[in-house]
């Protein structure tokens, strides 16, 4: 579709709440489980890399979705299905959210983690390739995590390396999980989105950002793709003149997503369902923020029901005012990061043997 602009199985839970009195969604994982995950799908993932959201089908992303929803629901750490897998969590650029989930995913499955926060601690302070640092990570543990602010440098890394690998963020490319992440939080929020059929009522999707500079928008956008039937229309905001570039115009211009791009945020705000927004783009070597009239507060003129989500980190342009109502859907979408990460590995471990024999799989 061609772009236009307009001027619970067991009752012992362990869900994570946004905290005490907190009015934010928390929609339970529950929904996700009406029908069991499916083994053959998942097992079909083992051994396999994630550097793009197209190394995932749709089929792959909902029962994965599933999987996450039975890690939340279900204390499956006694099983410790990690056992003896060493993941190595490589981060050349800063980061919090990311890192620490990915990290704590590893750690509750029983997985050992070395951890590196910062690539000044690395070799490549003294001027080692990432291409040797690929061949070495294969001698240091079984999967790699890697963030790097160069959109290439994965490529790089991956030339030597022999590992598993998944993408936590490269440049102006992807992220691909955390796409993952956003849609396990729209799946609890919107059972629904399992079905191939199209969500009744249909989805107004609006994207505050630039996705082609913005790789978790990116990610969130290519996403979508894969579940177009459940969208109306996506309207896009931004302020830049060509926010999607060649690549994604491309994908756009082939997917069934009617994209609508504008840069009046208050003429559509009223008719959204859903809101993703992020601030912070990647231009050249350095940070730029969005624009402060692209800002959400508790007095914007928000749809009854919407609910806003967020990649985080945020700084002005989603206000806290928002964080303790029913549109907060970004405490969710954070907070079920950790599960959606603990289904990744123990598929990509090929370790669902090891999980609990009554959890719901076929």
């Amino acid at each position: 579709m061609v772009a236009r602009r307009e001027t619970n199985p067991n009752p012992a839970t362990r869900v994570l709440e946004p905290g005490s009195g907190s009015n934010a969604r928390q929609p339970a994982p529950e929904g996700l489980l009406a029908e069991p995950a499916n083994d053959a799908i998942l097992r079909g993932l083992g051994g396999r890399s994630i550097a793009r959201v197209d190394d995932l089908s749709r089929d792959e992303v909902v029962h994965l979705a599933r999987l996450a929803a039975i890690m939340e629901s279900i204390e499956i750490a006694a099983h410790r299905p990690l056992w003896g897998k060493i993941i190595i969590t490589a981060f050349f650029e800063a980061s919090t959210r990311t890192r620490t989930s990915f990290e704590s995913a590893a750690l509750r499955l029983d997985g050992r983690v070395i951890s590196i926060p910062d690539g000044q601690l690395t070799g490549v302070k003294k001027g080692e390739s990432l291409e040797d640092i690929g061949e070495m990570f294969n001698a240091y543990g079984d999967m790699v995590i890697v963030r790097h602010s160069e959109t290439d440098a994965l490529d790089r890394i991956r030339q030597n390396l022999r590992l598993p690998m998944i993408n936590a963020g490269n440049g102006t490319g992807e992220h691909p999980t955390q796409a993952l992440a956003d849609f396990y939080a729209l799946m609890k929020w919107r059972p629904d989105f399992v079905s191939p059929e199209p969500a009744k009522p249909p989805i107004q999707l609006g994207i505050l950002g630039t996705p082609g500079s913005m790789r978790a928008v990116k990610s969130f956008l290519l996403m979508a793709m894969k579940f177009a039937p459940h969208f109306e229309r996506v309207v896009l905001v931004s302020e830049m003149a060509d926010p999607l570039g060649d690549d994604l115009q491309q994908a756009v211009d082939q997917s069934d997503l009617e994209v609508i791009i504008t840069n009046d945020m208050q003429a559509c705000l009223p008719e959204l369902d859903v809101i993703y927004m992020n601030s912070i783009t990647l231009l050249g070597d350095s940070y730029k923020a969005m624009d402060s009239q692209f800002k959400l507060d508790s007095r914007s003129n928000l749809k009854k029901d919407a609910v806003i989500m967020h990649p985080l980190a945020r700084l002005n342009e989603l206000d806290t005012s928002l964080d303790d109502t029913r549109h907060n859907l970004y405490w969710n979408q954070a907070h079920g990061a950790v599960f959606l990460r603990q289904a990744l590995y123990v598929a990509l471990f090929n370790r669902l043997g090891r999980l609990p024999e009554n959890i719901p799989l076929k």
